[in-house]
Order: structure tokens, then sequence, then C-alpha cells
């Protein structure tokens, strides 16, 4: 109720005096004249006291972050929390909540404050369902910017998340982090929830009805568990894992910004001990006296067994180049040359490729995601410059070979005759085996005068475990008749008989 409208009717309807209606309302007997005499039926509005801030100094600022923010993307711009980081180091001394409070009503003020959708809370049984998604960040890897897709999987019930980082959203990149993460929770959930993917599905149906694609299909039978897809945009189905991307960002990925990483593998190495960190720090928003991990351990339990990991390469067919190539992602990888012009099976793995023939390996090769590079493996040639030995000379794949065949090559070919000198050492790669090559052509070199005869010497003694100086030991044995002689004296006397 107003205090003017209270003051007339005290005044005009029971006829109080003023010195009354003061007593009554805690006014001064000024003041209450002053407001019956007012034309008006509205209260005066004073003007608000000016108030001082230890962030007034910090204003400036602020204003000039959250307005460089308003140009990058959402996942980008810096927190309340970071902005805090970053004043206290220049010299702020207040509190955290005090900026928070500021840049809260900062960007009331700046945005349109449309109003929130509202949604139905969700509950999750103990070993029930995990939630998936992918996310894309930034970071410097390998001295360079890249983009990197974030393979988000979380326990719906306990909140244990787990985070692995590829370069694309291909196939092989979504068995791998569900045997990963399948792996760090210790067991399966019997549901999946996912968005709907163009990985794991060929055409979206009206309502449920979907096309899943055939190789997650074998995924989900693989690890026992029942995919579930939300509908067309409508990422709050799994809210949990889409509020985790967020949760991540702030305290995850500001933390690897900050860094260079010098590989893939040493950035998901670290994402393994950050993830078990933030179970043990991460309080249950259902159960706040407990950890994540606390939750964890009682969800492990309930979790279906984690069998092998799926097998989950993708297979293509590719056609091997007269030079003994084939081409991926315009990047080339080498095949033995005895497959030229064959149609090979290229089997996709997220960090390495596999080259089948007739369900038999031939060539395995680290996976690149850089373009237009070659990847050679010398000793798929050699069996080629056994005829060719011309190519030896100049022959790129070559140029791969470990140090002690590069100088022992050298040498070989100062003298007329070396590159079908060196082919020889090169041919008994496949009999004695690399690292046996290696220590013969070494020893070869400390001679001074290396050869091939030399190096297929050393191997000779070295594959019936000799050294030099050693002498090789005689077997001896007593040769066996097939039939033992039989004592028979008698034979004696046929012969005294015989005589004249």
């Amino acid at each position: 109720m107003g205090m003017l409208a209270k003051i007339r009717r005290m005044h005009l309807r029971d006829g109080l005096p003023i010195r009354e209606i003061s007593r009554r309302t805690g006014l001064s007997r000024n003041t209450v004249r002053q407001w019956l005499r007012r034309e008006g039926e509205t209260e005066p509005k004073y003007p608000k006291r000016a108030e001082t801030s230890v962030l007034d100094a910090w204003a400036e600022h602020l204003d000039s972050a959250l307005r460089t923010d308003q140009h990058r993307p959402a996942r980008e711009r810096r927190t309340a929390k970071a902005l805090f980081e970053q004043i206290r180091a220049l010299g702020y001394g207040g509190s955290y909540p005090r900026v928070v409070v500021w840049v809260r009503r900062w960007r009331e003020q700046q945005a349109s404050s449309p109003r929130r959708a509202a949604f139905v809370p969700m509950s999750f049984e103990l070993g029930d369902a995990f939630q998936f998604d992918w996310s894309c960040e930034y970071l410097f890897v390998g001295g360079l910017r890249r983009r990197l897709e974030v393979a988000h999987t979380k326990l719906a019930s306990s909140r244990a998340c787990w985070l692995t980082a590829y370069p694309t959203q291909s196939h092989e990149m979504l068995f791998d982090a569900h045997a990963r993460a399948f792996a760090a929770f210790g067991g399966v959930p019997r549901r999946g929830i996912y968005d709907n993917m163009k990985t794991a599905m060929d055409k979206v149906g009206v309502g449920k009805l979907r096309s899943v694609n055939i190789r997650f299909q074998a995924m989900c039978s693989h690890y026992l568990f029942e995919p579930e897809f939300c509908n067309p945009a409508s990422g709050w189905e799994k809210g949990i894992v889409e509020k985790n991307v967020q949760d991540r960002r702030r305290q995850v990925w500001r933390e690897a910004a900050e860094r260079r990483w010098p590989d893939l593998a040493s950035l998901n190495e670290w994402l393994t001990q950050r993830c078990r960190q933030c179970w043990e720090e991460s309080h249950h928003p259902e159960w706040p006296a407990l950890t994540v991990a606390e939750v964890w351990q009682d969800e492990q339990v309930r979790l279906m067994p984690c069998p092998k990991p799926f097998n989950g390469y993708v297979e293509h067919q590719v056609r091997v180049s007269a030079t003994g190539l084939i081409h991926f992602q315009r990047n080339r990888y080498s095949v033995p040359t005895r497959h030229v012009n064959a149609i090979l099976s290229l089997r996709v793995y997220p960090e390495h490729l596999e080259l089948v023939a007739k369900g038999v390996q031939v060539a395995h090769h680290a996976r690149s995601f850089e373009r237009d590079l070659t990847f050679y493996d010398w000793q798929h040639y050699v069996e080629l410059v056994e005829t060719k030995p011309g190519a030896l000379r100049n022959g790129a794949p070559f140029k791969t070979m470990p140090e002690a065949l590069q100088t022992l090559q050298r040498h070989l070919l100062r003298h007329p005759g070396g590159d079908r000198v060196m082919t020889q050492v090169l041919a008994a790669v496949p009999v004695h085996g690399l690292d046996a090559v290696l220590v013969a052509a070494e020893l070869a070199l400390e001679t001074g005068r290396p050869s091939a005869e030399h190096v297929l010497n050393v191997l000779a003694r070295l594959k019936e475990g000799l050294q030099d100086g050693q002498v090789a030991p005689v077997e001896t044995s007593t040769p066996s008749l097939k039939e033992e002689p039989r004592a028979d004296v008698q034979r004696y006397d046929r012969l005294r008989e015989t005589r004249p």
C-alpha cells in the first residue's frame, strides 16, 4: 500500500491530526505536511544516492573486454571468472561476486532479454543411460592452431564424463571414442542417447523413424546397448551432455588453450588425467554431499561388462599405382610392388592405415591428416630393385632407410657395380630381419672397406650365434648299422670242415 494514500485517508477521511499521523507512520511532521500539500496523487521520488564501488576503477576495462567478446564466437567468450582473474592480476582487490553481479547487469542491459524456454528436469537410474555429443574446439597442436572435434561421453546418472579429441568426426573416430569411454567407465550402460548425427544414421524420418547406419548398428550390437535419438532441434533431450560441453569449456579447454601441444596423443593423455580430476572436484547436482567420483563408483557395479574394443575401421577399395602407391585423403602411401595395379582393401583407423590383400595384411602406415604428402616404406621396393638395381641410386623410398644402410650405400656406390652389391645387402632383410642387417652393416663399416660379402659373412655368423675369432664347433657322431652283427662261433667250425 502506498504511503501517500495511507496518509490522505488518515487525515481526510479519519480526521487525524498531523502529529498523530507522524507518530503512526514514523515520518516527520514536515514530511506529512509536504505530502498533503501535493496536488498529484503519486508519491514523490527521491534521487538515488551515488554509490561508490571498488569496481568503478575497472568498469571501463570490463566494458571494453565484454564488447570485444561480442565479436567472438560464443565458445571463445570470457566468463566472469576469467575476467575476475584478469583484473585481479592487474591489481583489483575486490571480491569475485562483485564482478559476477557487474557482468550480469551489463549483459542484461545489452541483450534484449527474450523469454527463456521452460524444460522438465530429467532423472536417470544408475547404469541406465549415457549421452554422447561432439563439440568444436581450437588449440595449438604441432605448432599450428588447429580445429579439433571433441567427443563428449557422459553417464546420465553419475555425471562422469570422458573427453577425447580427434581431427574429424568420421566413423572410425566415433567408434574409437566409445571404446575409450567405456574402458574408462568400467562398463557399458543399457542405453545411448544421441542427436541426429550423420555418422550414426543415413536418413531422418517422420517422428522417431530413423535409418541407422549399418556400421553404427554393428557397434551397438557389439556393446549390447540400445541407441535412442532425439527429435530434430531438441537438444534439451540430452541436456546433460549439452551442459557438459559448456562446463568443460570453462574448466578444461580454457586451461588447454594456454598450452602448446606437440601432438594429439599428448593432448588426449592430459585429457585423461583432467577428466578424472574433474570427477574428484565436482559435486553431484542431485546429491551435493557426494562427488561425481563417489557416485560413479556406485554406478560402475550397475553397468554391463565391457567387452573387447569394437574393431571400428572404415573400409575402402583402392588401386595400387605403377609406382606402388595408393591415394587416400590427398596423401600417398606405399605398398609392396608385387601388388602394382591390384585392388586392395584399405582399412582406416583413427591413428593408422592397414592394407589387406585376400585377407592378409600387406602394409601398415601411420595415418596423417596433413595434405599432399607421400609416405614410403623402403622395404616395399626391395623386391623391385633386385631386377632394377639402377633405381636404387636415386630412388625416393630409399632415402628413408636407416642411417647405417644409407652410409653403406654411399660407400658402395662409389665403386662400379655398387648398386648391384647394395641390392644383395637389401635382399638379406626379408631373410635375416632388419635388426640383424643393421648390425652387420655397422660392423662392416667399422672395417673401413665394407662390401656385400663382408655383410653377408657377418650375417651368417650372427645367425649361428658366433662372434669374430670364434670357431664353429664340429659335430661328431658314430655311424649306426641297419643290421647289428650277431656273434656266431659255429661259423669257424664250418670253415674247418671244408678244408681238404
